[in-house]
């Protein structure tokens, strides 16, 4: 181990007390606003959710820093790995590191096989410029709208197997129901129901943190429904291929370039699901009596 600063012997989740200052913050912590009503001011505590600088690196070369929740760090570096395209099986991660930093940062470090650092190398050396959340250290335009894989298509769903998926999803958001503040992203199976659940104050890091979870635990995320509490963009459509979902069902609205993408990708696209209904964007055959 080449730590420089304490790491929690379970290497996952920030501490609850912030006893030290090299440690990193819990996910979340109260604060005391002034609530405004009726022309007065009082005070109202609240829970508000941590944010902090999380830097990832690969075989301790700096590759992206990311504004994520400092929570299931293990399961986000797995994740992001994944998604990415910096490795294409876990097993190409010989080694992480949760190492905190000053000032409540923290850096994940990550080993990884030679061919993957070389493929990394590559891909820095191609670099033309910075891109936005959800898109890190990519090459070019070009791998920013890179073809995705064609999933699945042997899952089939009733309506109100959707309805249950996004009702247990908040329920679930421990971390949501404190702060009002983070996205989360689950995964639902007509088996077991809810089996994992990841928050995060970016949506990407929410999934991300999702798949380190599942591939971590076995699961096929394929075989299931994956919940997400925001808007579907792009990225999410396309860290969802590459995880193989068959069906994704979002609270919010898809962009239209999600809607094509997963479409081109075999993705069943769900939005605006509510207690009273949801909309299917593509592929509506895998929800029975739909079509």
């Amino acid at each position: 181990m080449h730590a420089d600063y304490p790491i929690p012997a379970d290497g996952a989740s920030g501490l609850d007390d912030g006893s030290n200052e090299n440690e990193w913050a819990a996910p979340a912590a109260e604060a005391t606003p002034l609530f405004w009503q009726a022309d007065k001011a009082r005070p109202r505590p609240r829970r508000l959710a941590e944010e902090t600088p999380i830097a990832l690196t690969y075989n301790r070369v700096s590759h992206a820093v990311m504004m994520a929740t400092p929570a299931d760090l293990s399961d986000f570096a797995r994740g992001f790995s994944l998604n990415e395209r910096i490795v294409e099986e876990v097993s190409e991660i010989e080694e992480i590191e949760i190492v905190a930093a000053p000032r409540g940062a923290v850096e994940l470090r990550l080993w990884i096989t030679p061919a993957r650092m070389e493929a990394l190398d590559h891909r820095r050396r191609n670099l033309t410029g910075a891109m936005g959340c959800g898109l890190c250290g990519l090459d070019s335009l070009e791998e920013a709208m890179r073809p995705l894989p064609v999933v699945r298509h042997d899952l089939r769903l009733h309506g109100e197997q959707i309805a249950a998926a996004c009702a247990a999803l908040w329920p679930a958001q421990a971390l949501g129901q404190e702060t009002r503040a983070v996205h989360a992203a689950g995964f639902w199976t007509p088996e077991a129901a809810l089996v994992a659940l990841r928050e995060d104050v970016g949506r990407h890091n929410a999934l991300d943190k999702l798949a380190g979870g599942l591939v971590t635990a076995g699961q096929d995320p394929s075989q299931g429904v994956l919940v997400m509490t925001s808007r579907v963009s792009i990225e999410l459509i396309q860290k969802a291929a590459i995880m193989g979902v068959q069906v994704l069902a979002a609270v919010s609205a898809p962009t239209l370039l999600a809607v094509r993408e997963a479409e081109a990708a075999g993705i069943t696209l769900i939005g605006i699901a509510r207690a009273d209904g949801f909309e299917i964007f593509t592929h509506a055959e895998r929800i029975l009596g739909a079509l």
